[in-house]
């Protein structure tokens, strides 16, 4: 990867940022997850990183997709995939985004409250809903909870509503957030999903056929909990909550997002400014860099994703004339100079899907696709 980066900068003489994106990592990790969790169908969270050429190969690979949009609807649809393998996880909707997903076939969609059972009703008669209920991971990188999942004691009446509108019900959703924390919060959401089963099947509701445990996973090396770890607790409370005898019917899908966008991808970033500083306080020197891409651009992860970087332990400021734009603080570097290039790993997840232009300075549109190391056998 450094060779490609390095010999890239080399040959085009080019100042902007830019992505590279390292294909054989998607299918090393997509053969992770199908030795992990055999059971567990992964449907990538777009939202996470809607690049092209990533989507494109997950679908290659098999996956099914987690829209929240009409555009990442678009995005999906036109690789071809199957209707059946895309679910519209978003529990609120605009009406013109539910209609679109009409037109496209798309049937599963969540929700979380009565309002927008009564939106399906009328847009999208055909829906085929999922009940998103709470089950929140406190520790989780970025909690959801506050914002969706309905709560225990809403259920019981979202799925009387249901079946009063006639609207079918396929199964039930959770999320313990983005970037679990604790392997415990996916068997307790596990074991709370089938109590809603059960609680579906005492209403005369017909059999549910469907789980989604959300997402939350991380790939090895990245902040959170072991993605090995995860998948075994998972097992376990499938095993006891969903078991094969008598459960084999229930599609069990996954969101990962992060788990395969954000090891995959790097971000190269140039040095075009420093500057030293003697600090007052501790009587020390301090080096500060300028780059190319800063907060406003794919760095929002440090602030909306609490993202940290692996830098060697000296302030790095993104490009921008905001102050808030400071990539990193008290790092150690060696000493650079101006037009020496930074790399920053594990950049794919909510990076350039969540950055701006402020101030003229575009988030990096360019990336680049390797293929490093031979991928493993499928």
């Amino acid at each position: 990867m450094d060779s490609f980066i390095r010999k890239k900068i080399q040959s085009t003489g080019r100042e902007d940022a830019f992505y590279v994106l390292d294909l054989a990592t998607v299918t090393r990790l997509w053969k992770i997850w199908k030795s992990a969790m055999p059971r567990v169908n992964p449907f990538y969270a777009v939202k996470c990183n809607p690049d092209p050429q990533l989507l494109s190969m997950l679908a290659a690979l098999g996956a099914g997709f987690d829209v929240a949009s009409k555009a990442e609807l678009e995005a999906v649809t036109q690789l071809g995939v199957a209707p059946r393998n895309i679910i519209f996880a978003n529990p609120c909707k605009l009406p013109s985004h539910i209609t679109e997903a009409a037109k496209a076939g798309v049937v599963y969609t969540t929700f979380d409250s009565e309002g927008e059972l009564y939106k399906l009703k009328k847009y999208h008669p055909q829906a085929e809903v999922l009940l998103r209920f709470r089950s929140d991971d406190t520790g989780a990188r970025c909690p959801l909870g506050v914002k969706y999942g309905a709560e225990w004691d809403e259920c019981y009446h979202l799925l009387e509503v249901a079946k009063t509108l006639g609207i079918k019900v396929a199964g039930v959703a959770f999320h313990v957030g983005s970037g679990a924390s604790d392997v415990n919060a996916f068997a307790e959401g596990i074991k709370a999903a089938r109590k809603l089963f059960d609680m579906a099947e005492s209403l005369g509701l017909p059999r549910m056929t469907m789980l989604d445990i959300g997402g939350g996973f991380v790939s090895d090396g990245g902040a959170g909990v072991k993605f090995a770890a995860a998948a075994y607790e998972i097992g376990n409370a499938l095993e006891e909550h969903f078991p094969l005898e008598t459960m084999a019917d229930v599609r069990i899908i996954g969101e990962p997002g992060r788990f395969f966008a954000e090891e995959a991808f790097s971000l190269a970033a140039l040095v075009f400014g420093c500057r030293v500083r003697r600090r007052e306080e501790g009587n020390k020197t301090v080096v500060e860099y300028w780059i190319n891409d800063g907060i406003y651009g794919s760095m929002n992860c440090l602030l909306y994703d609490h993202a940290t970087l692996s830098l060697h332990p000296s302030i790095i400021f993104g490009p921008t004339c905001d102050g808030l734009d400071t990539v990193l603080s008290d790092v150690w570097l060696p000493r650079l100079q101006c037009g020496d290039w930074l790399v920053f790993p594990r950049m794919g997840a909510y990076t350039k899907s969540a950055g701006s232009s402020f101030n003229g300075f575009a988030v990096p549109d360019a990336t680049f696709y390797v293929h490093c190391g031979a991928a493993p056998e499928m």
